[in-house]
């Protein structure tokens, strides 16, 4: 925020120009200016000037003459004019009642509903967003979350029996696009003999174009290594196959076996 107010102190700025001018004063490479969130569609650099702009704004240290431009308040010039120097952070601005009014409004309604998710006190009172922007906080959380499904995912298909993750495999699959019925598609489960292949997907309409499958439920640190990699390979010279499709719940011994 501190950056945005000085530069804006010295005349209007369009945001584009803002943006540029505090990745050059921070000596952006051109990948770091390049760098997204997360969830993509926005530079990390142009997400927290923004949003600085945005706090800087709702305290009525900044102003928007018109749409895309911004400069300084009278507010905000006094406030770069104090002897004492301070550089403008978050807990400056939750003294300010202008702050704390926007605040107010951005806060959960009593019935539960949240009120602005662009308030990181609406959604993440325990978390400061003096270095993160409300974004950020937001893919962190997502990750979070994402994190402990895959977790408990796991857990769940590691309890179950082997024939159901064979099972599970060839339904994930089928729903990404691959031809098909789970009937036909699990033709080889269940068989004896099966040379290492555990089922068998159509990759077009016509099923001309066969994939060939084989799922290993292992445990965790029971990688896959080149041995069994190498059998999947032979079961499918034996079956004059073309493509094959090695799926496991661990891991792989060997980079170059992936």
């Amino acid at each position: 925020m501190q950056p945005v107010l000085q530069h804006c102190a010295g005349r209007v700025w369009s945001m584009r120009d803002l943006i540029e001018r505090i990745s050059d004063d921070l000596g952006l490479s051109a990948a770091e200016r390049a760098e997204q969130i997360p969830s993509g569609g926005v530079t990390i650099i142009a997400s927290r000037v923004h949003w600085a702009k945005t706090y800087l704004k709702q305290a009525g240290l900044v102003e928007q003459p018109k749409r895309g431009l911004v400069t300084i308040s009278a507010k905000g010039r006094a406030l770069l004019d104090r002897p004492d120097g301070q550089p403008v952070t978050l807990d400056m601005l939750r003294a300010d009642p202008v702050f704390q009014a926007f605040l107010a409004r951005t806060k959960p309604r009593k019935s539960g509903r949240s009120g602005d998710a662009d308030s990181p006190d609406a959604q993440f009172p325990a978390v400061s967003p003096v270095s993160e922007t409300p974004e950020e906080l937001i893919e962190q959380a997502a990750g979070t979350l994402a994190e402990a499904l895959r977790e408990s995912l796991l857990a769940r298909i590691l309890e179950a029996t082997p024939s159901f993750f064979e099972r599970m495999i060839i339904d994930l699959l089928l729903k990404m696009g691959y031809r098909g019925s789970r009937l036909e598609a699990g033709e080889q489960l269940g068989r004896s003999g099966d040379g290492g292949v555990d089922g068998v997907i159509r990759e077009d309409r016509l099923g001309l174009d066969r994939i060939y499958l084989q799922a290993k439920r292992y445990q965790p640190g029971n990688t896959i290594g080149s041995e069994m990699v190498q059998a999947f390979l032979g079961a499918l010279v034996n079956y004059g196959a073309q493509k094959g499709v090695l799926i496991t719940t661990s891991g792989w011994a060997m980079a170059e076996n992936r």
